[in-house]
């Protein structure tokens, strides 16, 4: 059901601004995959990866995102949420953004909205589902960064 809804929402999503084209949520994650239903613990949730890429997520996402992510996820999350919320947030010693394909089929970007130069996105009402996540360098170059889902944290 998720790839059908996900196939119309990719459809409308680059009928309508014409992006995204280079990110493919259907390639398998470069640092894996992992379910976790609301009350999860260890909280957080913390995976080791290198950001960056060789694709400008200004131009192949969003104009409102920033930093260079590769073509496949970096991570997938399935999510059961529950009543608290989801906060996913990288913590890098480099300046690193976040870019996530939504259970929506929505795009979400961010660059500073966590601790220093780091990325965090929060959503209070979480929905059901799969989070492909992009963990993306701020100037081209990779980055050794942590990764964490938390529904307590900002990192």
């Amino acid at each position: 059901m998720k790839a059908v809804i996900a196939t119309v929402a990719a459809a409308a999503a680059l009928a309508a601004a014409g992006s995204a084209a280079a990110q493919d949520w259907r390639l398998p994650a470069n640092y894996g995959a992992v379910t976790l239903y609301s009350g999860f613990t260890p909280d957080p949730y913390n995976i080791n990866v290198v950001a960056g890429g060789s694709i400008d997520a200004s131009s192949s996402v969003s104009s409102s995102c920033r930093g260079w992510i590769s073509g496949a996820p970096d991570f997938e999350l399935t999510y059961q949420a529950g009543s608290l919320p989801l906060i996913i947030s990288v913590n890098s010693n480099a300046d690193t953004t976040l870019v996530i394909n939504g259970p929506d089929g929505r795009w979400y970007c961010d660059d500073d909205g966590g601790q220093n130069l780091n990325p965090s996105l929060r959503w209070g009402s979480p929905s059901t589902g799969t989070y492909d996540i992009w963990v993306g360098s701020y100037n081209g170059q990779p980055a050794q960064a942590v990764l964490s889902i938390s529904e307590l944290y900002t990192y």
